[in-house]
């Protein structure tokens, strides 16, 4: 079994146990009665001509499979307000608890702290999960390709876009961005974290990037360290970047995410 075979199946155990408290058909009463979805494609930049800004998405999460601990988060709303000020276009909330020690608590507090977009990050594997996010008010859910049949993929994806949300598709290989793009995904990031062992290995964005179609919206997801990373990234055609770890061991995230935005904007005029 690899490393995403176990998270998946994780999850898939956890949300079983709260599914028994709380049935499918409460969820879809929840979420006919939360706010409409905020537009996550707009503030990425999908649908700006040229983009020529560079969107980050900030993570809050407390530990990582791959680095252990990262840092304690005692109060993520606080966390999402810096991240909110400094620029970020959208912030990404952990909450699968097993090995990334998140919670739905975790995404209500940042949801009642700031108005920008929301992605529940976790590993989806059922529409209960997508039903949930919506019923915490999400904005955006994550589908990680490899994670998914064919049809899991489509059918996810409707539902995302029914539910006025937007989904953030996650490959890893051309393969997987060929079934992203037949899936009609708007929003592909490229992970260059392998899930299955995780190594990380950032030359596989470049060697992928070019083969996701214009018009979507392309972002880089791991292996940020600092602003050359950025650059490197925007450089090889990403609209966006997810960053977690640099950001929740920084003591400065808002200066951080300011510095990660102008890092971009250079790369993104220097390919133009």
């Amino acid at each position: 079994m690899t490393v995403l075979d176990d998270i998946n199946a994780g999850a898939r155990e956890d949300m079983e146990a709260r599914r028994r408290l709380v049935s499918l058909a409460e969820l879809k009463e929840r979420a006919a009665a939360t706010a409409p979805a905020r537009d996550a494609w707009a503030a990425l930049g999908g649908d700006s001509s040229p983009r020529n800004q560079l969107k980050v998405i900030a993570e809050i999460k407390r530990r990582s499979p791959s680095k252990g601990d990262l840092a304690s988060i005692d109060d993520p709303a606080e966390l999402a307000v810096q991240y909110a000020d400094g620029g970020a276009s959208v912030i990404s909330v952990l909450t699968e608890q097993r090995r990334f020690s998140g919670s739905l608590a975790d995404f209500d507090a940042v949801r009642r702290a700031v108005d920008v977009p929301l992605l529940r990050k976790d590993f989806t594997v059922d529409e209960y999960q997508i039903w949930e996010a919506r019923a915490h008010g999400a904005d955006l859910v994550l589908l990680i390709v490899a994670s998914l049949s064919d049809a899991e993929l489509r059918d996810f994806s409707q539902l995302t876009r029914e539910l006025g949300m937007n989904a953030l598709v996650e490959t890893h290989t051309a393969e997987e961005i060929e079934r992203a793009v037949a899936a009609e995904a708007r929003i592909i990031g490229v992970n260059v974290r392998n899930l299955k062992t995780l190594d990380v290995d950032r030359s596989v964005f470049a060697s992928l990037a070019g083969s996701i179609p214009q018009g979507a919206v392309i972002v880089a997801e791991s292996g940020v360290r600092g602003a050359d990373d950025v650059r490197h990234y925007a450089s090889n055609g990403a609209n966006a970047v997810l960053v977690g770890e640099a950001l929740v061991s920084d003591a400065t995230p808002r200066e951080r995410i300011a510095e990660f935005t102008a890092a971009g904007a250079e790369a993104i005029a220097a390919r133009v």
